[in-house]
């Protein structure tokens, strides 16, 4: 049952069947091991399902074995899942005499809502309040596992009792769960947390919570992050703008956040004076477009910030480098004319595409998104944005999902969402079309026929924040980023003494040429030099001997592979300056170059 209206969510396939009623089976178990137990929600989830309840007991993970065990045992019983319908008196009823306050209030809730009945799912001797379907009977479930135990305050309300949550995964076949416990033990390897700190890239404090500290290594990753898009945008015609941190609040009541987004954002008093924190560059940018007269001549103007964010997120959802308070987005506004819409977002829609292709994200999932409940703007608009944006989709013959009332406050839009290396989706780039801005700031522009017309303005980012696409990346890549991204490119390991003079001399013609390249001279083993190497990550190791210095050369070895290639200085120098071209030719081949 969803959590904040009490319905179920639809069952749609048969693996959803087989989790939801495995939910149901764990609940069974656990009112065996637990007979006073209060039952809240068991919703159906990706990859599983979970159920909160209230316990005389705190769990802990050493208890999930015996819950199974008692799972197992259901199962084995071949008992039949027997649907029943009741009316709410009786429903009530029925409840009350099993002391399930909680399924009490979700029946008194339906019950205001004009819901005149209820069915229950019953098997053995545990009963519970449920749409369903089920499987016919427990033997139908084929494979699952208990995974974790959370908090979860029920309703999601935090004055309301705490319960605990049972986390579950379960899948049509052994084979399926055992894949995806091995995926769970290889995001563990590629936690960026963790890879963050291994290879010195960034920290946190207790004094900046959600707030990353970015090292020299870190930095140079999220600098080269910001001159990709700086070299996209010449072929596309961007002017990047500097906007400032910290604004009137009647700017921001102006723009609608105020009212729909102030629970996100920073105030502060200066003279007696309200101001906020920018969460967002799209006011500020109004207001350079409006700082001068512009012609339908002049238009699309597109306008690119990186200026800093901050967003306040509660601390129980923060995570690492994607979800943080103070960040960066590859930001940009593009004012145009309606006839120009298509064509603009086509422009966006390449960039972004190209972009993900250039990191290895080949899975990407489009959805438009369309109105939420909170809103500024018309209807009229609103099915006039909508609209528009179904329609630049069609006419670009990509398949897209429509995700219902996820659109921004100010307007509708398009996401796209990438599989990492682990098939796991995560939602980068959004263009989102807003007629409600320019309305709201008084835009305007003359048109051919010399009369005042409004622009339309286009919300964009392709990276998006740039620490969530850090993070994403790290997990993606296991922290081994490719050769024009990381942090030290290659490592230069003279074998003896006498070799060290060698590789200072080839590390100051590779650093003249922007490679990163540092030397390890120390007076240790090659094996072990060799080992740390791997550990750092970085893409090639270069090892120099005397067999080397007498032929020019060095011994290059790829990251992740054992074997030796010499090459001589020259071709090393060469090959290092194609990988590090990678980005430009990325932006090179964009089609409106």
């Amino acid at each position: 049952m969803n959590a904040e209206d009490f319905n179920e969510p639809e069952i749609h396939s048969r693996v959803d069947t087989i989790r939801h009623s495995c939910a149901h089976i764990m609940a069974h178990a656990v009112q065996k091991l637990y007979p006073t137990a209060q039952f809240g929600i068991g919703p159906t989830i990706e990859n599983g399902f979970y159920y909160d309840m209230e316990l005389p007991a705190t769990l802990t993970p050493e208890d999930l074995p015996k819950i199974e065990a008692e799972m197992k045992k259901i199962i084995a019983s071949k008992a039949p899942f027997i649907r029943t319908e009741h009316s709410i008196a009786e429903a009530r009823e029925k409840f009350k005499s099993l002391n399930q306050r909680f399924k009490i209030e979700i029946i008194d809730t339906l019950a205001a809502t004009g819901a005149t009945s209820v069915s229950t799912y019953g098997e053995g001797d545990f009963v519970d309040l449920c749409r369903g379907p089920h499987v016919s009977n427990t033997s139908e479930i084929p494979a699952f596992k208990l995974m974790s135990i959370a908090g979860a305050y029920w309703r999601g309300k935090e004055t309301n009792p705490q319960l605990q949550r049972i986390y579950g995964i379960a899948f049509e076949t052994q084979a399926e769960v055992d894949e995806y416990l091995h995926m769970i033990e290889e995001a563990k390897k590629r936690d960026h947390r963790k890879l963050g700190k291994e290879l010195d890239l960034f920290s946190f404090i207790p004094e900046a919570p959600s707030s990353p500290f970015f090292h020299p290594k870190g930095t140079i990753i999220y600098n080269r992050l910001v001159q990709y898009m700086r070299d996209l945008y010449v072929p596309y015609d961007y002017q990047e703008v500097i906007t400032p941190q910290i604004m009137d609040v009647a700017l921001w009541h102006k723009s609608g956040h105020y009212d729909n987004y102030r629970e996100s954002m920073y105030f502060t008093k200066i003279d007696e004076r309200e101001f906020a924190v920018k969460p967002m560059n799209c006011p500020g940018h109004t207001y350079i477009y409006a700082s001068s007269k512009r012609s339908y001549r002049d238009l699309p103007i597109r306008m690119a910030d990186f200026g800093r964010l901050h967003r306040y997120e509660k601390s129980g959802v923060t995570a690492g480098l994607t979800r943080v308070r103070t960040f960066c987005q590859d930001d940009a506004h593009i004012f145009c004319r309606p006839d120009q819409i298509e064509v603009e977002i086509g422009k966006v829609v390449e960039m972004i595409l190209n972009t993900y292709e250039l990191f290895e994200f080949t899975d990407v999932e489009i959805n438009l998104s369309t109105r939420p409940e909170k809103r500024v703007g018309s209807e009229e608009l609103w099915d006039h944005a909508e609209s528009t944006l179904e329609q630049v989709l069609k006419k670009l013959g990509r398949p897209y999902a429509i995700n219902k009332g996820d659109g921004a406050f100010y307007g509708p839009k398009i996401d796209f969402r990438v599989s990492d290396a682990l098939k796991r989706k995560h939602q980068l780039g959004t263009i989102q079309l807003d007629f409600s801005m320019p309305e709201r700031f008084g835009l305007e522009y003359t048109d051919s026929d010399n009369t005042p017309k409004r622009p339309v303005m286009v919300h964009r980012a392709v990276l998006g924040s740039l620490e969530r696409f850090m993070g994403i990346l790290i997990e993606h890549v296991a922290g081994a980023f490719p050769f024009w991204l990381a942090p030290v490119q290659a490592r230069i390991v003279p074998i003896k003494e006498p070799h060290v003079g060698y590789a200072k001399e080839f590390a100051a013609e590779l650093r003249a040429l922007g490679i990163r390249v540092d030397i390890d001279d120390r007076n240790e083993s090659m094996g072990l030099k060799t080992r740390e190497a791997q550990m750092a990550k970085i893409p090639f190791s270069l090892a120099a001997g005397d067999r080397e210095i007498e032929a020019g050369a060095l011994a290059l070895r790829k990251y992740g592979e054992r074997e030796m290639k010499v090459m001589s200085k020259a071709d090393i120098v060469e090959f290092f300056k194609q990988l590090n071209a990678v980005p430009q030719a990325v932006a090179a081949k964009m089609k409106h170059v």
